[in-house]
């Protein structure tokens, strides 16, 4: 059995998803769980976009012990030392180093020549290797670069110093059949190609990603990239989950495996799905709710007498749990952290009498809180304790079928102010945004909204997620509550308070 390694960029390709915007509690939540997941490499951003990025990308390389850390870097080098200055004190410090190689790049982005573009791509390759002990170079649109040319290129940066060989179809564009080729090509062109490892990258826009991916490891390619749930720019990325459930599925034809731990994906799925605010489709592979279900009568009957008739992929073996215990009011501190650390939330242990304290005022409204509400009630507290510019104190909303919707609203300023307004609305929502921009200074317009429901239940937890133009500057937000009308007024503050903290935070870089 080959094994192929799988490149997680969800935190870097996948949070370039429109609409998605993960601070750095976020970025660092998920990247526990991709850990925890057994990936074996994290690109955790792009350090040169942006201070927190930089940051963001620092912290998970320090905590991240189990899987290697990299960032993206143009062949600039201010951009290979603001990495190198990220990265550094990782486990094992990577660098994922690209440039556009196709003449539709050539021409209308980059203005160089082949030569150009070579001598650039050497250049910066030696350059980084003098600080990263692993290179992992990207031909940026290979998939429409010729392909003499690209087997050139990539001759000369594994002399430069290059270790990983990444082949990405950038723009989604290619077929299996195709892709495959062009690793086999590459193979036989390349006088080097031993001394590297070849990488796929794949994106979606003709729904091929997954396809293209395994033709990829059947042509020869030993590192497979993607993200959770398939997020990314446009029709998304290769959703690795789907990769690793069909490699291990047919690993009979394909002959290779992961190190993933496939028991951590369910899991996985949700976190990204909670904190990015992009629902996964029922019907989606592997992880839609819809994945395991049966309804049809000839479905269901042979699954009933033998699950293998209609089932390839058991719930258990993505960690599909029917069996998980249930807490309530009446339970001790001490089963409280037993399960939250059998759901992988970890949990500093001076935090856990506040979190218990959380959980069991909810408990007392609520008769039954699952693996769902722990995870989501966690997170929430989580996340809270970020820098809150405006906080709920209190909401009030008047409805009737033949009333105008008014809504209240008591909130707290940055000094501990109160600010108090209240506004009508075409209905309950309407109202109750319109109270809360009242409340700002910054005229806002509301892009998104959904609700969704966490577990199931008359006292089902809702949470909202909104999508703002806040003040010119397009920013998201999550809340979470009992009360529809709550969480949605979380979500809106969520939201706004995200804004304030990138504005406060380009202050503080310029006057610092």
């Amino acid at each position: 059995m080959r094994r192929i390694k799988i490149f997680d960029t969800t935190l870097r390709d996948g949070e370039q998803s429109a609409g998605v915007n993960l601070n750095f509690t976020e970025k660092l939540e998920i990247a526990r769980q991709l850990e925890r997941l057994n990936v074996d490499i994290i690109e955790a951003g792009f350090p040169a976009a942006s201070k927190g990025d930089f940051a963001s990308v620092a912290e998970i390389a320090r905590e991240i012990k189990g899987s290697s850390v990299t960032g993206l870097a143009r062949s600039v080098l201010t951009d290979i030392d603001a990495a190198w200055e990220a990265l550094r004190y990782g486990a094992e410090p990577r660098l994922h180093l690209f440039i556009a190689t196709s003449p539709i790049h050539r021409v209308h982005k980059l203005k160089q020549t082949k030569e150009e573009v070579v001598e650039t791509a050497v250049r910066t390759v030696k350059y980084a290797a003098a600080k990263f002990p692993v290179i992992q170079w990207s031909a940026e649109d290979a998939c429409r670069t010729e392909l003499d040319f690209l087997a050139e290129i990539v001759e000369e940066v594994i002399q430069a110093g290059a270790k990983v060989i990444n082949i990405p179809d950038t723009v989604g564009y290619i077929s299996p059949q195709e892709y495959g080729q062009i690793f086999t090509y590459l193979r036989e062109h390349v006088p080097s190609i031993s001394k590297v490892e070849l990488s796929a990258h794949c994106h979606d826009d003709l729904g091929m990603s997954i396809a293209n991916s395994l033709a990829a490891v059947s042509a020869g390619a030993s590192q497979v990239e993607g993200t959770i749930n398939g997020i990314g720019e446009r029709a998304g990325n290769a959703a690795l989950e789907e990769f690793a459930v069909a490699l291990h599925i047919r690993k009979d034809f394909y002959e290779a495996e992961t190190r993933m731990n496939l028991k951590e994906i369910s899991r996985t799925s949700s976190l990204v799905s909670k904190l990015t605010g992009m629902a996964v489709p029922a019907n989606k592979a592997v992880v839609g709710r819809n994945a395991f279900a049966h309804e049809s009568g000839i479905h269901q009957d042979g699954v009933l007498k033998e699950k293998t008739t209609y089932e390839i992929i058991s719930p258990e073996l993505v960690g599909l749990q029917n069996n998980s215990m249930v807490l309530g009011k009446h339970s001790g501190r001490h089963a409280f952290r037993n399960r939250l650390n059998e759901i992988g939330l970890s949990v500093p242990e001076h935090e856990i009498n506040h979190l218990f304290s959380v959980f069991k005022e909810l408990a007392d409204r609520k008769k039954e809180m699952t693996d769902d509400d722990l995870a989501a009630i966690i997170l929430e507290e989580k996340l809270s304790k970020e820098q809150q510019y405006y906080r709920l104190e209190s909401i009030q909303v008047q409805y009737g079928t033949n009333q105008v919707p008014t809504a209240t609203v008591t909130l707290s300023g940055c000094q501990n102010e109160k600010i108090q307004e209240a506004s009508t609305g075409s209905g309950s929502i309407e109202a109750l945004y319109n109270t809360l921009e009242k409340c700002m200074e910054e005229t806002a317009s509301l892009l998104d909204y959904r609700i969704q429901s966490v577990g199931a239940g008359r006292d089902a937890l809702a949470q909202v997620y909104v999508k703002l133009d806040f003040g010119g500057m397009e920013t998201s937000g999550r809340g979470l509550a009992q009360d529809v009308l709550e969480a949605s007024a979380k979500a809106y503050l969520n939201a706004v308070n995200r804004v304030l903290y990138m504005e406060e935070t380009k202050k503080v870089a310029v006057n610092g």
